[in-house]
């Protein structure tokens, strides 16, 4: 039959087929288009339905000029495409493509073929479930495929496109573990399973390095090659909870797109001939701005947006009159026919009631910017051993897990490194079999640190070698022949540290940002903004920003998701603490001179009592020295009663030559036990033989730490003395411990700016680019010629997450700056009252922070001083005041081992005025300038090791509910211009 092409030359409609499934024909997105499209009158819809489509020959199928045909599971499209092939339609769809679109694999090469970037892959097919490839290799933590190696966290995808059963593998330095994610079901998108470690072989797949996106998901759609339309979403990997509004739809909210990522939407709708198509954009921060297809997934519509369903019925109906009817304008008309009038809100009285007045005192103020320097929760306490190895076995195993490398260091941390570790050392430390007696407290002591292994970082740093002539060669090669292993362990956060930062998360999330309860919570439910929160590369800091990331954006389930997802971890910006050690060693000398002297001065009569050398050292430090001594011998000679019954039968038993290896024993129980605490138990998780050791080393050692630990952890032990030996070594800790890091103000200065220098160089960064944002959204307001608007700017707000000396330096820096000659009598950043409260309460405890928010005033012009202005805030962390009883009762102690974090307390007057120009001037004489940051350091994530430290870059972004308002005004404004034109 020749083709039809009367359309409108005949008088009549152009016939639109619809040959799809019924089930997308009646989809809320396909009706809201087929009805604007009918609306014109200038189409007649033909619904072919499954009984034609499945049923009927294609000769018998409706005649029609145009065609929208996709497939979908049970969709016949080889009949589909021989019915095109008969009648010659036009195609919105071409459909011999669609084929690709089932393999995953294909479809990544075509993508590459165009042009468009991918996450870097690999395939592994199957003919046949667990078959076995040669070319295929899984270790603990990555897998290689032909030689190419895939460090997790990584991506497995079924090769099959329509299996959406997609595998993420998390490493052990994370908590390891596997994430599957799915189909929504109800409200979940994915689910953690934690004792997963292998994976998949039952099927072909495509493995892929997995991209850290800040916990948003971008969904692209197309309607011809020159419009893209995109929303963001929560991404099902972070916590696999489905945000949904009061209608049941998932929350999704429209964002602009590059304009490389349009181009990208344009080679994509060519690629595959496919109009209308959708497909995911992962938006990476590698260094520089980068964004990937992830999947491609064929015929897709927005699934609720009014002004999209508007302009795909355009865009559809300039396809079809182009190719049918061109001697008809195919011009938007000015009136769209099915356009109904619907009551808007004045926008000033939306943004007026969703302000809120928390920490805003004044109406014309916007709050642009939040930092957070946090220290991270309560922690286990932490012990090192360092022992000079020269045993071949352990020298072979270190170039083993350095890569072979002489002069490099060698970090053991997964399962099977740590069952390496501890076979090697068996031959280096034996264990005397025939009872204690024959062992050193030494040898009983690094032996059951050996046990600890989940909670033990190894390293083997090669301190000698030798040069050995090569074979068949006149060249020499280097060997090691001495080694030094650091065994350190503890230090793990406990289930009290994660609830801390849990509710630190929260109480941000309610208190820090100016709305009136569901605005922040709905804005961080959009995941619209670069979401950045740095760490140190410590464990217990990493985790305690996870589960403050959980607290913040209202997450569920496990933290290691989260934590991929979500922390990039760099030591180097927050680490420092080996740039100021000579100055810190100078410090500790002259402290020590001071206590042991009886000349320690008395400044609380002073006007400006911080200023003494040794401030806060108690008059009677060298007795309370001798007290804390004597103390500790006693708990140490108690604890030792304890382990003495433990480990008698430890050692009869599985340290017999005959008794097989138990790894579950020779790990330990170092986790927290959630059970026992649930039930009332005591959570303390280590055995009585290792606490007896960390003891017996504070006795030799005499560090001047204080025994929060046990004394919060462990007091169903009624260890007597425990609460007298808090008392004093919490004296001690509150002199010692601050003066460390200067005994006075200006050798506080000196050390805090060399630890907090890159620290602060950031912080700076990141105000200057939030002004320079304001800036240049204000000059795209202007371009709009519309004053009403507000333009869009990201709220930032960084999240740096570190150990306790980032606090004290950076807190030193903003109340000693103006001591430096170059301030010329300037006053301190911190008012009087805070310098006195600081002083008098020098404990910066587990979860102690410091807050920088920047305002702006939008009543005053950009140039001048007071448009924006700094306000900064600090908390002392931990409550202990549950833990300073006389007595030490029980009945003191929270429940749950779980002491409140303090709320925030100013740094400056009330009514006072901190410009960002006055703040800039103190700090920047120690802060890293701009120019010295290094470029990026893609080793430094926790996702496949990659972090930004762009000097651009922003870590933490988060919006409060006025910008999202905004935000939504102003793309709605924007659609028709902006995003119609790829």
């Amino acid at each position: 039959m020749e083709r039809r092409n009367d359309g409108c030359d005949g008088g009549g409609k152009i016939k639109i087929g619809v040959c799809v499934m019924e089930k997308k024909v009646w989809c809320s997105p396909m009706e809201q288009i087929l009805e604007r499209l009918r609306a014109f009158g200038e189409f007649e819809i033909i619904i072919f339905g499954d009984k034609i489509i499945l049923e009927d020959p294609i000769e018998s199928w409706p005649l029609c000029d145009c065609l929208i045909a996709f497939y979908s599971a049970g969709y016949p499209l080889e009949k589909a495409e021989k019915y095109a092939a008969l009648r010659r339609p036009f195609l919105v769809n071409e459909l011999d493509p669609q084929y690709l679109l089932h393999d995953r694999s294909k479809v990544y090469e075509h993508l590459k073929l165009f042009g468009v970037p991918v996450p870097t892959y690999a395939v592994v097919r199957r003919e046949y479930p667990n078959q076995e490839l040669k070319y295929f290799v899984e270790q603990d933590d990555f897998i290689e495929i032909h030689g190419k190696r895939f460090c997790k966290p990584f991506v497995e995808k079924p090769i099959d496109g329509d299996d959406h059963n997609i595998m993420i593998y998390y490493p052990s330095s994370a908590g390891g573990g596997m994430k599957e994610l799915f189909r929504k079901v109800g409200n979940r998108s994915s689910e953690f399973y934690p004792d997963v470690r292998k994976v998949r072989r039952d099927g072909s797949y495509i493995y892929e390095e997995f991209m850290p996106t800040g916990g948003t998901d971008v969904k692209v759609y197309t309607v011809g090659p020159g419009y893209a339309h995109a929303e963001a979403r929560k991404s099902p990997v972070v916590d696999g909870v489905v945000m949904r509004n009061s209608d049941g739809k998932e929350v999704r909210y429209p964002v602009l797109l590059t304009p490389t990522e349009k181009q990208i939407a344009r080679n994509i709708c060519q690629a595959f001939g496919q109009a209308v198509c959708g497909f995911d954009l992962l938006r990476c921060d590698l260094g520089e701005a980068r964004s990937y297809v992830c999947d491609v997934n064929g015929w897709s519509f927005v699934k609720s947006s009014h002004k999209y369903y508007d302009d795909a019925a355009c865009i559809l109906r300039k396809m079809f009159l182009d190719d049918k009817a061109p001697h008809i304008s195919s011009t938007i008309p000015a009136n769209l026919p099915w356009k109904v009038s619907e009551p808007v809100q004045p926008f000033d009285a939306v943004r007026n009631r969703e302000r809120g007045t928390v920490g805003i005192s004044r109406q014309s103020e916007e709050l642009r910017c939040v930092i957070a320097v946090i220290r991270h929760g309560d922690r286990t306490p932490k012990q090192k051993v360092k022992l000079k190895v020269t045993e071949e076995k352990l020298l072979k195993l270190m170039l083993k897990y350095n890569g072979g490398k002489t002069h490099a260091e060698a970090k053991l941390k997964s399962a099977l490194q740590l069952q390496d570790l501890l076979d090697a050392t068996r031959i280096l430390v034996p264990r005397a079999r025939s009872g204690r007696e024959s062992d050193s407290d030494a040898e009983i002591e690094h032996a059951e640190k050996l046990r600890q292994v989940r909670a033990v970082l190894e390293e083997l740093k090669p301190s000698n070698w030798v040069h050995i002539p090569k074979s068949n060669s006149n060249g020499e090669e280097e060997y090691p022949i001495e080694a030094l292993m650091v065994l350190k362990y503890g230090g793990v956060l406990t289930h009290a540290g994660r609830k801390q930062a849990e509710e630190l998360g929260r109480y941000f999330r309610n208190n820090m940002y100016p709305s009136e309860g569901p605005g922040l919570l709905r804005l961080h439910s959009t995941y619209r903004h670069d979401l950045k929160i740095y760490s140190s590369d410590e464990g217990r800091v990493q985790m305690s920003a996870a589960a403050f990331a959980k607290g913040l954006l209202d997450l569920e389930g496990e933290l290691t998701p989260i934590l991929v997802s979500l922390v990039s971890k760099d030591s180097s910006m927050l680490d420092g603490l080996q740039d100021g050690s000579i100055e810190i060693d100078e410090a500790k000398a002259r402290l020590h001179n001071i206590i042991l002297s009886s000349k320690i001065a008395n400044g609380e009569t002073m006007e400006f009592p911080w200023m003494v050398d040794g401030a806060g050292v108690p008059p009677n430090a060298a007795n309370l020295l001798t007290n804390l001594a004597q103390l500790t011998k006693e708990i140490t000679a108690q604890v030792k009663l304890l382990s003495d019954n433990e480990d008698e039968e430890a050692v009869t038993d599985s340290d017999s030559p005959s008794y097989p290896y138990d790894q579950a024993k020779a790990l330990g129980k170092t986790a927290i036990d959630m059970d026992r605490i649930a039930s009332g138990l005591p959570c303390g998780s280590e055995s009585f033989l290792l606490m007896f050791a960390r003891w017996k080393k504070l006795e030799r050692d005499l560090y001047n730490e204080r025994k929060k630990y046990d004394l919060l952890h462990n007091s169903h032990l009624k260890l007597n003395g425990l609460s007298d030996l808090f008392r004093v070594s919490q004296s001690l800790a509150d002199g010692v411990i601050p003066n460390e890091y200067g005994i006075n103000a200006k050798q506080k200065l000196k050390i805090g700016s060399k630890i907090a220098r890159r620290l602060l160089g950031k912080i700076l960064i990141d105000l200057h680019n939030t002004r320079r944002e304001v800036a240049a959204a204000g000059g795209e307001s202007n371009a709009c010629h519309d004053p009403t608007i507000v333009p869009s700017s990201k709220r930032k707000d960084r999240g740096y997450y570190g150990d306790e000396s980032h606090i004290h330096s950076l807190m030193n820096v903003l109340r000693y700056c103006n001591f430096d000659e170059s301030m010329d009598g300037e006053e301190s950043l911190v008012c009087k009252n805070a310098l006195d409260n600081l002083f008098k309460t020098r404990e910066l405890d587990y979860m102690s922070y410091i807050v920088l928010r920047m305002f702006e005033n939008t009543e005053v012009s950009l140039e001048d001083p007071k448009r924006f202005r700094i306000e900064m805030t600090y908390s002392r962390g931990a409550d202990i005041s549950s833990l300073q009883s006389e007595h030490g009762k029980d009945s003191l102690l929270p429940d749950d081992h779980t002491m409140k974090i303090m709320e925030p307390e100013r740094l400056q007057e009330v009514g006072s005025y901190l410009t960002l120009d006055k703040f800039d001037k103190m700090v920047r004489p120690f802060a890293m300038p701009a120019e010295d940051f290094p470029p990026a350091a893609p080793s430094q994530s926790l996702a496949q090791d990659k972090s930004d430290m762009v000097p651009s870059g922003a870590a933490f972004v988060l919006e409060n509910a006025e910008d999202s308002l905004a935000f939504l005004f102003v793309a709605s404004c924007r659609f028709q211009t902006t995003l119609s034109k790829a």
